[in-house]
């Protein structure tokens, strides 16, 4: 059996509702996991402004991002001078460690070379404690927020990251991808758990997920340490989430591997059980430590769980929606629970969804699911119309069509805007997996209960 890929091919070529977020934006949230970094978007001020804006709607907290202000001179003149005026800037105000440097579509099209730029701006500023310059490319009309997001961790391991010759320890990085601060929190538990020491890049937990503050940070405590970074060359090995993007020719993890011979393990996102034994697997090899007893009891209290909520969840069909690793990643806890994906679907096009999906499912469903690439809400309420699924899973972008058409809405993944708590919510490992299956199980006995003309007060 083998997952096939659709790409829609309508009568028009405009987008509506795109299942996707821009590239910069995805930077944006990167480098603000970074110790001390200023995100700064060379382009114009508008970029900014929406991207602050989006993102503090989902993790309820102020973000800061710096801005070269290009106007309609600048398109025809060039943005160099007000890439290095701003950088100037960003460091008399915020003392920033490190200005992660992303281009827009405007500096793109111009043609504007920022790593020659920056290298004019070092010999042209003696400032005698620059910060840590980090650049990369990121122009929307290339790509979804997750390919920023994945080219900026790689931009800085390729910037930063080294290897010291007199290392005390030999870490483990752990290279999660975008999940919440949530999820950050606890996969820095599980790490403590095994006595590990390791780098998780970015590191978001504090830095969009911060406790109250008497007074406003300009750059808040937290992130990845930049002295973590420059020793992840010693690490002794490098998990890397994401089932399609560690399919791509050039990642974070390759990176580290090609350059400094650390050990590469690509693993899906650990939804579900097997994704999540297999991350604990890993685990357990390379630190050559056993499971830790707690999570030998969560992982027993998730397969109970999964025997009492079989009843209300066998056969009922789902369309997934989003990110093309979080949709694989709940396609294959979706299989485990007995709920048949009927539609896997994706802004992005990597050409590696419908592999991946097929690699996640292949020995549990009957049949592979639709699966499509390149994809906006319009085409996916036309799909959901013939497909009648029981329940959608994604972000809040999906809301429209589950309001129209009077479907649960299970909301996972970034952007969550109409609801409370899209930062904390968990996704990975035992816990993550416990936490999604009662939100499910209950969204179906909810719409049950609606939609009896007498309700259940005993399901």
């Amino acid at each position: 059996m083998k997952s096939t890929t659709k790409t829609p091919t309508p009568s028009y070529v405009s987008t509506t509702n795109a299942c996707k977020l821009c590239k910069p934006l995805g930077a944006c949230i990167a480098f603000r996991g970074i110790e001390g970094c200023v995100p700064y978007l060379h382009g114009s001020q508008g970029c900014a402004t929406y991207m602050r804006r989006y993102i503090i709607s989902h993790f309820r907290e102020p973000i800061d991002i710096a801005s070269s202000s290009l106007s309609e001179k600048h398109a025809v003149y060039g943005g160099g001078p007000n890439l290095k005026k701003g950088i100037i800037n960003v460091i008399n105000k915020y003392n920033a460690k490190v200005v992660g440097i992303a281009t827009t579509c405007l500096t793109e099209t111009i043609g504007d070379d920022v790593p020659m730029l920056l290298k004019e701006f070092r010999q042209e500023v003696s400032a005698e404690h620059l910060p840590l310059l980090v650049n990369v490319s990121t122009p929307s009309y290339s790509g979804t927020h997750m390919e920023g997001f994945h080219a900026t961790v790689r931009a800085a391991i390729d910037q930063l990251a080294g290897k010291q010759e007199t290392a005390e320890t030999t870490p483990i990085n752990l290279l999660p991808g975008l999940v919440s601060p949530g999820d950050i929190r606890h996969l820095k538990q599980i790490l403590e758990d095994f006595h590990i020491d390791g780098i998780v890049l970015p590191d978001i937990s504090e830095t969009l997920d911060a406790p109250a503050q008497l007074d406003y940070e300009k750059i808040p405590e937290g992130g990845t340490a930049i002295a973590d970074i420059q020793r992840m060359g010693n690490a002794r090995a490098t998990l890397e989430f994401g089932r399609t993007h560690c399919l791509s020719k050039s990642t974070g993890g390759k990176l580290l591997a090609s350059r400094f011979q650390v050990p590469h393990f690509p693993l899906g996102l650990p939804i579900g059980l097997r994704e999540t034994d297999r991350f604990f697997a890993t685990l357990e090899d390379v630190c050559n430590t056993a499971i830790p007893r707690k999570y030998e009891l969560d992982r027993g209290r998730l397969v109970d769980a999964y025997v009492d909520s079989h009843k209300y969840l066998f056969g009922k069909k789902a369309v997934v929606y989003g990110e093309e690793d979080l949709v694989v990643g709940m396609t294959a806890f979706l299989a485990e629970i007995g709920i048949v994906p009927v539609l896997c679907a994706t802004g992005g096009k990597s050409g590696h969804l419908a592999e991946a999906i097929a690699a996640v499912t292949d020995d549990i469903l009957s049949a592979p699911p639709l699966v499509c690439e390149n994809i906006d809400f319009y085409e996916i309420a036309e799909q959901i119309e013939t497909l009648a699924p029981d329940l959608l899973v994604g972000t809040s972008k999906g809301y429209p069509i589950s309001r129209k058409l009077n479907i649960p809405l299970i909301r996972v993944g970034f952007p969550i805007h109409d609801r409370f708590g899209g930062q904390r919510t968990l996704h990975l490992a035992y816990g993550g997996t416990q936490s999604l299956l009662d939100t499910i199980v209950n969204a179906i006995i909810e719409k049950k209960q609606a939609d009896s003309p007498i309700g259940y007060g005993y399901l």
